[in-house]
């Protein structure tokens, strides 16, 4: 007997999997892996995948949001604010799952509560076409981290553990974390969700469109890259920056920290710590870098599910359900199931997401968290829309999105 590979449903883009499933491997090696080789420096795990993974996925977020609201061609009026409506009801229960997760005794820092807010951050947007948001996201990956270095001494002095329920009892200290000071701040990652948005509103069918975007994104990242290390070598910054350095430091001092990454932003004792390009510093040259190498992987993967879509979205059907199963992965990170940090764990890790996403592709199956996403958002939409006199759904989402808005694949 022939085994005979599912179709891909019509409309959907397999690259856009891959990548969702190459963002969760990747945040599960820098959450399994150890960040230190064995010299004292960074591991290639981390030179890698710190700081890009999650990149990747905000950035992945921002397509979905545009595919969901009419791709190259933004929804308006009614069904606008029907698809806003139900992006914003997937966002709070996004949120909620993170707090949940967030109070787990686990050593990972949560990303979901953040995506929350970073979905509804996006919404005045949605209207908008490719170049606007484009433009947008390039203004806002310089503006936004010099707002956050204004406010932040403003506000309450961050905590480091993940997001959950019990932060609720000190609601400014949670919503100053959300928005600006935590390991994933939503006011700064809006470029990351302003550049998907862009990307989503092109004709990603297009094999040009797939190599343009492979090339501007890799030349976007060398370049900001580039002009970091240039200007970081100028005469006493690195001592302007060991100077007024705060918060947790590698053992190999300054400069071992910034080739590891930070926690989510920069001290705010001088303004010299915008030109560094560490992971997790929420830059303008680390949005530049890590969302350019976003921006590239999307346009390989992109390229690669041309060859072969069906077998490829088997084997990456994890990128249909990426809530559940980094949801799933979390949950195994407690002391209980498969806590440890090394090569056995992340491929115990890695093999199940990859086998239960590849199950229910089979199946032809979503994933039980976006099911229900997908439910909450659909109720919240048609209230708002109200009944069509022809039957015909008005601004109905695209298939596979990001963590909390992947409808994945139905029947």
């Amino acid at each position: 007997m022939t085994l005979r590979l599912p179709t891909v449903p019509p409309g959907r883009l397999v690259g856009l999997d891959v990548a969702r499933c190459l963002a969760l491997v990747g945040m599960i090696a820098t959450h399994t892996l150890v960040s230190t080789a064995p010299d004292g420096g960074v591991s290639t795990v981390q030179a890698i995948a710190g700081g890009r993974a999650s990149a990747l996925f905000a950035v992945l977020a921002g397509v979905s949001t545009a595919l969901m609201t009419g791709r190259s061609r933004p929804l308006s009026g009614r069904p606008l604010r029907a698809a806003a409506a139900g992006l914003a009801a997937r966002a709070g229960f996004v949120a909620a799952i993170g707090l949940l997760l967030g109070g787990l005794d686990t050593t990972v820092a949560v990303i979901l509560t953040s995506y929350g807010v970073l979905f509804c951050l996006g919404l005045p947007f949605l209207g908008l076409r490719a170049r606007t948001l484009a433009g947008l996201a390039l203004v806002w990956a310089v503006l936004a981290p010099v707002l956050s270095q204004l406010l932040r001494p403003l506000l309450p002095p961050r905590g480091y553990d993940s997001p959950s329920l019990a932060g609720l009892a000190d609601l400014p200290r949670l919503l100053g974390e959300l928005l600006l000071t935590g390991y994933y701040p939503a006011v700064v990652w809006l470029a990351y969700l302003l550049a998907g948005m862009a990307l989503g509103r092109l004709e990603l069918r297009r094999t040009g469109t797939a190599v343009g975007l492979l090339l501007a994104g890799a030349g976007t990242a060398a370049l900001a890259w580039a002009v970091s290390s240039v200007l970081l070598e100028g005469a006493g910054v690195r001592a302007e920056l060991a100077r007024t350095f705060t918060g947790p430091a590698e053992p190999g001092g300054l400069a071992d920290t910034l080739e590891h990454g930070l926690y989510g932003s920069t001290p705010t004792g001088s303004w010299w710590w915008l030109a560094v390009h560490a992971p997790h510093s929420g830059t303008p040259f680390d949005l530049l870098h890590t969302g350019g190498c976003a921006v590239a992987a999307i346009g390989a993967c992109l390229l690669l599910a041309r060859l072969a879509p069906a077998t490829l979205a088997v084997v990456f059907g994890a990128g249909t359900m990426t809530l559940t199963t980094y949801s799933l992965h979390v949950v195994l990170r407690t002391p209980w199931a498969w806590p440890d940090d090394d090569a056995a764990t992340f491929a115990r890790h890695v093999l199940l997401v990859l086998a239960i996403g590849a199950a229910f592709r089979l199946l032809g199956r979503s994933g039980p968290l976006e099911r229900v996403a997908a439910l909450l958002a659909g109720s919240v939409r048609r209230s708002v829309l109200g009944p069509q006199p022809d039957g015909i759904p008005v601004g109905a989402p695209e298939r596979g999105v990001e963590p909390g808005v992947d409808r994945g694949v139905d029947r």
